[in-house]
């Protein structure tokens, strides 16, 4: 009996490995198809498979490590052929640079809720632009080494390949913590604002990576209307939408980003991708601390009106804390 629940432990933990692998490896395959190259080197402006990888460390814990590995040798094999020193030193960078930012965020007292503003914090300087730091180094450092890079353009290459590693953090993380733990509204009128919130969000983000009188200010209004209202379960979702369609147009040399150079349009999408993730996760942490202190505040006093009650039984003392009751529970 032992033994079959052991053996059921490890074909349970084998297959989440196998998961994480398979989703790593299907997540860059998406990441690829917008790739540039920056003097030589090949770059994603957006990297799913980080965010993807911190996503399933901090619910699944550092032992599904070896499926980011299997993943990351995947994806490298596919692109490099046959398994080389360089190539080890990629998959190993790209294993410990979402290791190191969970040990980062572990050690910060990082929540999944996201629900507080020192959790969106520490997210984006620790968990990406701290973290992050590994996997660029590494990969740009074999470049180097084995000549196919000149030494003077390792920086170029290397922000990047950061930067790209960095918005796959701040864009996808949030978005799959978020979808872990959704909860479905309960009025209708939010569904209505939601659906009305999507039309504008992709109409708005369009127009905006597409018009050649850039316009890219206009998504900023999108992404505060959907943190107020629906803090990260609206926001999250609006600026995956907004860095998905920023690298389209992009990569395309469209709209606001049409007569630049890959480099220039490298810069203008992490600031815009760097800018509209800051702005989702921290104001959206903001609203959501907010509201927990609120409900707090609203607890305590129900449980003053009731100790009132308790001790002068003929006056109704919970009259008036019941209707902050009452629209929390609307609400």
């Amino acid at each position: 009996m032992i033994r079959s629940e052991r053996s059921r432990r490890y074909a349970v933990a084998a297959l989440r490995v196998l998961a994480v692998a398979a989703v790593y490896y299907g997540s860059a395959r998406v990441g690829l198809l917008r790739q540039v190259t920056v003097h030589g080197a090949m770059v994603t402006p957006l990297w799913p498979p980080t965010g993807i990888s911190l996503s399933c460390l901090l619910w699944l814990g550092p032992r599904i490590w070896p499926g980011i590995a299997l993943g990351a040798l995947l994806v490298v094999g596919e692109l490099g052929g046959a398994v080389t020193p360089s190539s080890v030193a990629v998959v190993a960078g790209s294993t410990l640079a979402p290791l190191c930012a969970y040990l980062l965020l572990r050690r910060a007292g990082f929540r999944k809720e996201l629900d507080r503003l020192r959790d969106g914090v520490v997210l984006v300087f620790l968990g990406a632009m701290a973290g992050m730091v590994i996997s660029p180094t590494a990969g740009t450092s074999m470049l180097v080494v084995d000549g196919k890079l000149p030494a003077g353009d390792f920086w170029s290459v290397w922000a990047a390949w950061w930067a790209g590693d960095v918005m796959g953090v701040l864009v996808v993380t949030p978005l799959l913590l978020v979808l872990c733990r959704a909860r479905m509204p309960r009025l209708p009128d939010r569904w209505a604002e939601a659906g009305a919130l999507a039309v504008v969000a992709v109409v708005g983000t369009m127009v905006a990576t597409h018009s050649t009188l850039s316009m890219l200010y206009l998504v900023f209004p999108i992404i505060v209307w959907a943190a107020l209202r629906f803090q990260l379960a609206g926001s999250a979702p609006c600026a995956l939408l907004v860095s998905v369609l920023a690298i389209v147009a992009g990569t395309d040399r469209v709209g606001p980003f049409a007569g630049h150079t890959i480099v220039e349009v490298m810069i203008n999408l992490t600031v815009l991708n760097g800018a509209v993730a800051l702005t989702s996760l921290l104001l959206a942490a903001i609203v959501a601390e907010q509201r927990h202190i609120r409900l707090r505040i609203e607890r305590a006093c129900e449980e003053l009106a009731e100790v009132v009650d308790q001790l002068a039984p003929g006056r109704s003392a919970a009259a008036w804390p019941s209707r902050a009751k009452d629209e929390r529970d609307r609400r």
